[in-house]
């Protein structure tokens, strides 16, 4: 069953309301020269993100720690899978540095699945975050995190480091998990850990936790109403949506071109669930507008602006 009941844009190509200007302008430049100086990557670079100058425009910018190559091999993701590179102890430190110099107001933490580590890089996230709050004390912090083998104490680490949201995504809806993510990721973990940010009683719990789908895999409409129902009774408060993009040919195909239309009635149905906020949109991606939520003088609700 197809996502819509009524014809679909073909999937051989794009349609107009995803063809946008890449990121650019006089700061986003200087921004990116400044990161290059400090050896560090963002996800609004690798992953080629059209939004990247809007949202460091806005004074949002999401960091990729823990290198460039992932221990997983997920169908959908572009990320190099193999050998990892030994964990920089210097990294939270270049991390504050940046949050400071490009005067971030909200500051986005992730990273690529680090299995080989005995706790994931759960300390490492952790010490990420502190260095950051010290340098940067009016900055806030969200983690995008791995699923750390669904290791409670590793969870615990980043949790009692106090990220002012906590997420991890579940990617896809349950049907779909093992055809796109790797065979080490699996739905139910992923909401066990999202449950744990948000209930842990070994470790202060989250205030908000986080997570995000991408549509256009084959999923059906009933099935993504499931996944917000499932990520709801684990306590999420923050849902984003996004069209799944095929990265290269080895990649799954997309099944669907998802219209803008239909991204906004999700949204609205994410709310009716009990969302307390919910990004939809083609282009939205997990750390899109990530501080909209939280800092008091965000601009009102919108979904994309790519979808103009």
């Amino acid at each position: 069953m197809r996502f819509t009941e009524s014809p679909s844009t073909p999937v051989s190509s794009k349609p107009a309301w995803l063809k946008v200007r890449p990121p650019s302008g006089e700061r986003y430049f200087e921004l990116k020269r400044r990161l290059r100086g400090l050896r560090l990557a963002t996800v609004c670079e690798e992953a080629h993100c059209p939004n990247a100058s809007e949202c460091w425009g806005g004074g949002t910018a999401t960091f990729m720690l823990m290198g460039d190559t992932c221990t997983r091999g997920c169908r959908f993701c572009a990320v190099t899978s193999g050998r990892t590179a030994v964990l920089d102890p210097k990294e939270p430190d270049r991390v504050a540095e940046a949050v400071a110099e490009m005067e971030l107001r909200y500051a986005v933490i992730t990273s690529v699945n680090r299995d080989d580590l005995p706790d994931g890089g759960g300390a490492h996230f952790a010490e990420t975050i502190r260095a950051v709050r010290a340098r940067n004390p009016k900055t806030l912090v969200e983690v995008l995190i791995p699923d750390f083998q669904g290791d409670r104490r590793s969870l615990d680490l980043v949790l009692n480091a106090a990220p002012d949201v906590a997420g991890h995504n579940l990617e896809t809806v349950e049907r779909l998990t093992p055809r796109v993510r790797d065979r080490r990721a699996s739905y139910r973990r992923s909401l066990a850990v999202l449950e744990h940010l948000k209930n842990s009683s070994s470790a202060e719990p989250a205030s908000l936790t986080k997570s995000s789908l991408m549509l256009g895999l084959g999923e059906t409409r009933e099935e993504v109403l499931q996944a917000m129902r499932d990520l709801r009774a684990v306590g999420v408060d923050i849902l984003t949506l996004g069209q799944y993009l095929r990265p290269t040919r080895r990649h799954l195909p997309v099944a669907e071109y998802v219209a803008p239309g239909q991204f906004e009635a999700l949204r609205r149905a994410a709310l009716a669930e009990g969302f307390l906020y919910a990004a939809a949109g083609p282009l939205v991606r997990s750390s899109y507008r990530a501080g909209e939520p939280l800092l008091p003088t965000a601009e009102p609700e919108r979904t994309s602006h790519a979808e103009t």
